[in-house]
């Protein structure tokens, strides 16, 4: 991608816009960092020692006179600079599409609804691992929080690249080519920017095969239905497919590469038989559980598979994870109630996944930014696990009106409230789950924020 002389527009000063311009001008573009909010102080002060221009409170009529836009991801495509852009035949790329044109190393992307960080940072331990003895370096990048364009002209080939891939991103990546890729699942999520069209949402997760050809892998759930149904005629795809599943599916024929779980044991289906790989309790711990989680370390097994990796070193990496921050993190006990924070869960379905990993009964605090939840899709779950139930947030309405009669139900006026309610309530032997199942841009930064606020209420406030 030759950039000299080019004219660039960045919509957004987040990490990855910031990352994208640095990239850019480093490659020789002339770029313009366009905000419609305000730029954080340390961003601002960044550009500024980059010598790039910024514009800030608004987008003006010089981010149009550009060659190609680079557009932040959370920006939706009814925005008026998108439209504009649009209608300007202006080509708009995500900052995932311009670092994959510089990238040298070998690329595994992850997408889906739920498990994606997880899924992505288990791949990454395991190579990782594999690299210290075989002498590459792999790099974990994307939605994960670190920029792909942050890291990627320290890539070389033979490094390998693993770059957790969110919907929007993809979106704007138009030449993404992963070597392998892996889609976890596809539930209902982000219907407020999808029309509540769930095919749509699914086109965007399917464009991280768009590229894909001989030599390349694709993974998938085949306990997804969706997934399951969309890659059932797999003779149509040009690139090598390996599905995995907590087991084999009645009346399928299984690749001959299939990963799945027998009894307690991870198995790789080969030419030549069953391969066992590991057992689940070398990786199941106090912070590492659920039946969700084996479901993660498939899809890892399968990568590892992909990428050749010997089996004695994903067991290695496996049996050393211990899960990821606000992802069903476990904070403390007190007085026998554990406290985890699982912020992570912006959706309906990652916290129907939380709360069935609940060993007994919770008090669990929910709420956010709603995206379009069916919560009457979770009551029946609600109704078994848990025993009060503590809303905040701008769905706080919606979710004391959909569990009204279901399970009692309490409303905080801050998250402070809801950990000092959730407090009296709990008894010994339950969980204090905070699962908002829902975005967090209403009260807090992003999901990291909110999960770093609760973890300092849970450990600064009386507890007892």
């Amino acid at each position: 991608m030759d950039l000299k002389g080019k004219r660039v527009s960045v919509i957004g000063a987040g990490k990855s816009g910031i990352a994208a311009a640095e990239l850019l001008r480093c490659q020789g573009a002339t770029v313009l960092v366009s905000e419609l909010g305000r730029i954080g102080a340390e961003e601002a002060e960044r550009l500024r020692e980059l010598q790039i221009p910024f514009e800030q409170a608004g987008h003006s009529e010089r981010v149009y006179d550009v060659d190609f836009c680079v557009i932040s991801p959370g920006i939706p495509p009814y925005a008026e600079v998108v439209k504009t852009m649009q209608a300007r035949s202006i080509p708009l790329f995500s900052e995932i599409e311009i670092a994959s044109r510089f990238c040298k190393a070998r690329i595994v992307g992850i997408t889906g609804t739920d498990g994606k960080t997880t899924t992505s940072t288990l791949i990454h331990c395991i190579c990782e691992k594999d690299g210290l003895q075989n002498g590459y370096r792999a790099y974990s990048v994307g939605n994960i929080g670190v920029p792909f364009s942050s890291m990627v002209l320290d890539m070389h080939a033979g490094d390998i690249a693993v770059v957790e891939l969110s919907s929007y991103q993809l979106e704007r990546s138009p030449t993404l080519r992963p070597d392998v890729a892996v889609i976890t699942n596809i539930t209902p999520d982000h219907l407020d920017r999808y029309a509540g069209d769930l095919s749509r949402y699914a086109a965007a997760k399917f464009r991280i095969y768009a590229n894909q050809g001989a030599g390349d892998t694709l993974i998938y759930n085949e306990d997804d239905p969706l997934l399951r149904e969309h890659f059932a005629n797999k003779e149509r795809f040009p690139f090598r497919i390996m599905p995995f599943g907590m087991e084999l599916v009645a009346g399928g024929v299984p690749d001959s590469r299939l990963v799945f779980l027998e009894g307690d044991t991870l198995v790789v289906r080969t030419v030549d038989g069953n391969e066992p790989v590991l057992l689940t309790s070398e990786f199941l711990k106090n912070s590492f559980h659920g039946r969700h989680n084996i479901s993660n370390v498939l899809a890892a097994v399968a990568v590892a598979r992909a990428l050749g990796i010997d089996n004695e070193v994903v067991r290695l990496a496996l049996s050393e994870f211990k899960g990821v921050e606000h992802r069903q993190e476990y904070v403390m006990t007190v007085n026998g109630v554990d406290w985890v924070n699982d912020s992570k869960a912006t959706n309906i379905n990652a916290m129907r996944t939380a709360l069935a990993a609940v060993p007994d009964t919770a008090v669990l605090i929910a709420g956010g930014r709603d995206k379009g939840n069916d919560y009457a899709s979770i009551a029946a779950l609600v109704r078994q696990k848990v025993s009060l139930l503590i809303a905040l947030g701008e769905s706080q309405e919606k979710i004391l009106s959909a569990f009204k009669g279901i399970v009692a139900i309490k409303a905080a006026t801050s998250l402070e409230h809801a950990v000092l309610l959730a407090r009296d309530a709990a008894k010994a032997g339950q969980t204090v789950l905070f699962s908002p199942g829902c975005a967090s841009f209403d009260m807090f930064k992003n999901f990291e924020d909110r999960g770093i606020q609760f973890k300092e209420c849970v450990h600064q406030l009386p507890l007892w």
